[in-house]
């Protein structure tokens, strides 16, 4: 029996290294995926959001009637009680006046004056002519007593004392009249006088509740017409917070769904409660450019004042509206997911093996999702499995 050389021996070594070598290196290496575990536990379906704080109850102090207000010495974060004065109007200024309109003012009172003496003088003629005519009746009617008048005579007299009389009275009405437009023309007059030394007669704006000044919507002193906001006044230990949502979610969202606010800037998280959920929607245009239809939520909060004594009127926040719970689910991250056609389907680790696996879905929330069949509670799924996952590949968890 013939037997190897050494020297052939070695060569059949070299050949052998180089086959293993170049098989191992045309050998598929595993690939490295991130992996999750199925876990059974309690899932909670969330409609998350960001809104925004709102003071429950606000009031807007407004202007009553047209004039000049004065500048509001309250500064937003003061607090006023009922009846506190927030602001004083005053009757607006008259225009100024050149020299000619001025002129003209003056002359107008001139010319009122002159009236007024005019008038006087008439009322004085009307009584004079009026007592001559009195006069004249008395004697008339004592002659006729004797006979030595006659009826005509008294009845002329009576009718001279009836003229005259009424002649007196409109003279009084013209006095009147001529009076009024003086003082009309002194008061035109006053308005533009700085040195008249009168103050004008002011309305004071009260504030109708107690709280806190939210905003001041008019500090400065100025014009203002009848409703001319001034201030917001309102609580703000009692917040609301208004969140809204897509319709879609609206619909699953009920009265006494319990609220998670995060991300409000405080230690930890706060809790609320839907109160109500708006009927009516609206029309709201997306980051991305597309029309939504969203509706509004507000939500009490539940968590004590004390923990969110911060928070003020308008402030941001995230909200998670727990909608659903789900006992005892196999709960996974819903990126281990993905759909062929209208089933679900996943990619489960099976002695280092990427294994197709077909999976029920109940709900997807918050980046979990729920699953009724298709997996047991320690495996472990891919998540994100790339382009290059497929059945039966070799996979390594990366740690």
């Amino acid at each position: 029996m013939s037997t190897l050389s050494p020297s052939r021996i070695v060569y059949a070594l070299i050949v052998a290294s180089i086959i293993g070598v170049v098989t191992w290196s045309f050998w598929p290496s595993p690939i490295l995926v991130e992996t999750a575990t199925v876990e059974r536990g309690t899932f909670i379906a969330t409609v998350d959001e960001d809104g925004k704080t709102r003071v429950r109850e606000r009031y807007v102090v407004a202007s009553p009637l047209a004039g000049r207000t004065t500048r509001v010495e309250l500064e937003a974060g003061d607090r006023v009680k009922a009846g506190d004065v927030i602001a004083s109007i005053l009757p607006s200024p008259a225009p100024f006046l050149d020299p000619r309109a001025r002129r003209e003012a003056e002359e107008r009172l001139g010319a009122a004056e002159a009236a007024l003496d005019r008038a006087k003088a008439t009322v004085e003629r009307a009584s004079a002519v009026l007592e001559q005519a009195d006069r004249d009746l008395e004697r008339d009617r004592e002659l006729l007593k004797r006979g030595v008048s006659t009826v005509k005579a008294v009845e002329q007299s009576e009718l001279a004392h009836h003229v005259a009389d009424r002649e007196r009275s409109a003279a009084k009405f013209q006095l009147e009249a001529a009076q009024h437009t003086v003082e009309q023309a002194k008061a035109l007059l006053a308005l533009y006088d700085r040195s008249a030394g009168t103050p004008p007669e002011s309305f004071e704006v009260t504030a109708p509740v107690g709280g806190e000044i939210i905003r001041l919507l008019q500090e400065s002193e100025t014009i203002v017409e009848p409703g001319t906001p001034l201030v917001e006044i309102g609580d703000c230990c009692d917040l609301e917070v208004v969140v809204d949502v897509l319709s879609t979610d609206a619909v699953e969202i009920d009265k006494g769904d319990r609220v998670v606010i995060e991300n409000w800037g405080g230690p930890k998280p706060l809790e609320g409660r839907v109160r109500v959920v708006e009927p009516g929607g609206f029309t709201k245009i997306s980051t991305l450019g597309v029309e939504e239809q969203r509706a509004n939520v507000i939500i009490d909060m539940v968590s004590p004042h004390e923990e969110w004594l911060d928070l003020g009127d308008a402030y941001q926040i995230d909200a998670r509206i727990e909608v659903l719970t789900i006992d005892d689910a196999l709960i996974v991250p819903s990126g281990a997911l993905f759909r062929q056609g209208a089933a679900w389907n996943t990619y489960v680790i099976d002695d280092g093996r990427a294994v197709l696996r077909s999976v029920d879905v109940q709900r997807r929330s918050g980046g979990l999702a729920a699953v009724s069949a298709g997996l047991k509670p320690g495996e472990q799924v891919i998540v994100y499995p790339s382009d290059s996952i497929e059945p039966d590949v070799r996979v390594v968890p990366r740690q």
